[in-house]
């Protein structure tokens, strides 16, 4: 893939592959705090039934500073009966982060109510998002993530990946950049998002019977994608390895500034110039929904900045057979190696 030959795809095209399907707890005692209603906050991102805002906090008393906080609120027209599993995903996503404690793993600060009744799990809040900040860089033709930025947040994925699977025997099951934090100039990266994460039987093992696995399609694993590109291979042996499938292609993100694949779709204009071509194809983007779960090619990158060590951790976590994937603990050994 040569970045000057590479045209971005449609927004509302990527918009729909990066947010995927993903998108009994009560509110911690003695955190009482008051969220106002969603038309008061600022909205930094959003997902399917959910939305992300940028809260404020007062200063303590006496004039000290609080940091603010970012709340996921479940939207208000998703927040009745009928579409009462957005809210029960929310008290499960917070019922799991409260019992995390890693450097980079976000920061659970509260499960509350908002003044709407909505349910608001407040975290703590980052300066960026990977995924944002990839699209920054694409947008100003900057190429790839200089090797020290990409092997930052390399080494401290890894971290609470192994974390996760080792000490809380959770996988997180929808790992991409979207879902990777970034705190100052890539001093810290953080993993968040625990929605949709899966209980593994053992550490570093399977993942539990009767659990679904959701992801994101563009970065999940071959063993969860079946010939059709959908999720519905009930044969598949979910493993943490599923994590580091997803990891990988997250580490070529930053080297292409690309959703994994994104570059087979086909946007609205060329779908009209190809009608003739296409007719009687029950699939114009077939090449996309062929390549889920292969490792992409790499782009095309400078000799310098030496690359050599993202790369091998990319090659290394895109193994098509899990049981060749490196474990968490390993991936960092790799990184580790290097200058």
């Amino acid at each position: 893939m040569n970045f000057d030959n590479f045209r971005t795809p449609m927004k509302n095209r990527l918009h729909s592959l990066v947010l995927g399907q993903n998108g009994g707890f009560e509110a911690s005692p003695g955190r009482k705090i008051t969220v106002p209603a969603s038309p008061s906050l600022e909205r930094l991102g959003y997902g399917t039934g959910v939305s992300v805002y940028l809260m404020e906090r007062a200063p303590i008393s006496g004039g000290g500073y609080r940091s603010p906080w970012a709340v996921k609120k479940v939207a208000k027209r998703f927040a009745n009966q009928e579409h009462q599993d957005f809210s029960k995903r929310l008290l499960e996503e917070a019922d799991i982060l409260k019992k995390l404690e890693h450097p980079n793993i976000i920061g659970f600060r509260t499960l509350t109510k908002a003044v709407d009744g909505t349910w608001c799990l407040a975290m703590e809040k980052a300066e960026n998002c990977l995924m944002d900040l990839i699209e920054q860089r694409l947008d100003s033709r900057a190429g790839p993530f200089p090797p020290h930025q990409i092997k930052c947040v390399g080494i401290d994925i890894a971290r609470a990946l192994e974390y996760l699977h080792t000490e809380k025997l959770l996988m997180h099951g929808d790992m991409k950049s979207g879902n990777i934090l970034i705190f100052g100039d890539f001093k810290v990266a953080k993993l968040c998002d625990f929605g949709v994460a899966m209980a593994l039987k053992e550490a570093n093992g399977q993942a539990k019977p009767d659990q679904f696995y959701i992801g994101t399609q563009a970065w999940s694993a071959p063993e969860v994608i079946d010939m059709d590109g959908s999720f519905e291979n009930d044969e598949a042996v979910i493993t943490c390895k599923a994590d580091i499938f997803s990891y990988g292609l997250t580490i070529w993100e930053m080297l292409s500034l690309c959703v994994p694949h994104a570059d087979l779709l086909q946007d609205e204009e060329e779908d009209e110039e190809d009608d003739e071509k296409s007719y009687g194809s029950d699939c114009p983007d077939l090449a996309y929904q062929e390549a889920l779960g292969t490792r992409p090619p790499l782009p095309d990158l400078p000799e310098v900045p030496d690359y050599s060590t993202a790369i091998a951790v990319f090659i290394a976590t895109t193994e098509y057979d899990p049981e060749k994937r490196p474990l968490a603990s390993e991936v960092m050994n790799i990184w580790n190696l290097s200058n």
